[in-house]
């Protein structure tokens, strides 16, 4: 029964890592679960929320109209 066995599952093999992963490595690979979402701001003309530190889609920067955009045209 054993060379039944063998034999059925000899082509058969399971993924079993070669080294082990370091703590660093381990780190470094979940890294992108503790991202947060970037801090927003609110234009005070135009009401629209942006990156802060960004200009708005509008062209907007600080409250100053600093981008022509083809809206305005």
């Amino acid at each position: 029964m054993l060379g039944y066995n063998r034999r059925l599952f000899a082509g058969l093999a399971m993924a079993v890592q070669q080294n082990k992963k370091s703590s660093s490595k381990r780190g470094m690979h979940r890294s992108h679960d503790f991202l947060t979402n970037p801090p927003t701001a609110i234009e005070p003309t135009t009401g629209e929320v942006h990156r802060r530190h960004h200009i708005s889609p509008t062209g907007f920067y600080r409250g100053k109209k600093v981008l022509q955009t083809k809206s305005d045209e």
